[in-house]
């Protein structure tokens, strides 16, 4: 083996410790913090020590669930996100298949319409949409939370659709009208299964986006409906205690229970790319 040759092995292999180094810390950066509130969820004590707990104990749960305001603002997130899902998936699904089998003028400045709330900054989104809403005379605090959540949610509907629809095999639905069947019966018979896992992956980001927002709920809530981040900002805010951590431990055990339906129902390798369509 000559001397540049080696040279360049023991590079490569200083190169890939330092890119799986960079990884794993990554990876800590992101983890460490999930253990420390699952940790500090479960302390026995009645005040924010230093870790670790001394014991551990399910009395801030217990004080979770009995605080009025949190339950009542949960209730809120999880009505809101349901309704998000559906509106935004239904929205979502229909723009796709205009945007994936249109062809009109203006389409890809329609398309970057859709999309535009991605790379708009959401508090810009939240002051915008509270400003228009008080000109508009749209007082009620659910239907701004609403239209706030389905403008940031719709952009992942139509993306994760587009993405499965422009995967297949439009031959399929063509081949189906030629052998009888009408416009709407070749859509769900053959081209909403084929987006299925375009469909199923929006609707998940959408729950999973609307239970966690807090720029554009900042801005939308009132004291009749408020959404359980920004109940749990203004409660550390006033008086700062473990029961957070609590709320925050009870919305990660939802956000892993999405992935696991994700992973179940559509399967990771398909949401990264596979199930494209291949002559």
């Amino acid at each position: 083996m000559s001397m540049q040759s080696f040279a360049a092995r023991t590079g490569d292999r200083i190169a890939g410790s330092l890119a799986y180094g960079v990884i794993g810390l990554g990876l800590a950066f992101l983890a460490i913090p999930l253990v420390i509130t699952c940790v500090m969820a479960f302390d026995a004590r009645t005040y924010l020590g230093p870790m670790p707990p001394p014991a551990l104990s399910l009395h801030w749960f217990e004080r979770l669930v009995s605080q009025a305001d949190i339950l009542a603002s949960l209730r809120t997130s999880l009505i809101l996100a349901v309704l998000t899902t559906v509106l935004s998936v239904t929205i979502g699904t229909a723009a796709a298949v205009g945007l994936a089998r249109g062809n009109f003028p203006g389409k890809a400045a329609l398309t970057s319409a859709f999309l535009s709330p991605l790379i708009v900054p959401p508090v810009v989104i939240g002051f915008g949409l509270l400003l228009f809403l008080s000109k508009a005379g749209i007082t009620n605090g659910m239907a701004r939370l609403l239209l706030g959540h389905v403008i940031i949610t719709l952009p992942y509907c139509i993306r994760t659709s587009l993405a499965s629809l422009l995967g297949s095999d439009q031959r399929l639905t063509e081949a189906a009208m030629i052998l009888g069947a009408t416009e709407r019966q070749a859509f769900w018979t053959i081209t909403l299964p084929l987006m299925r896992t375009g469909v199923v992956t929006g609707a998940i980001f959408a729950f999973a986006i609307s239970m966690d927002d807090v720029s554009i709920s900042l801005f939308l809530s009132d004291p009749s409906a408020t959404t359980l981040p920004v109940t749990l900002v203004s409660n550390m805010r006033a008086a700062f205690d473990l029961t957070i951590a609590a709320a925050a431990v009870v919305l990660i055990a939802v956000t892993a229970l999405l992935i696991v339906v994700l992973d179940r129902v559509v399967g990771f390798d398909t949401v990264v790319g596979q199930g494209l369509f291949r002559s």
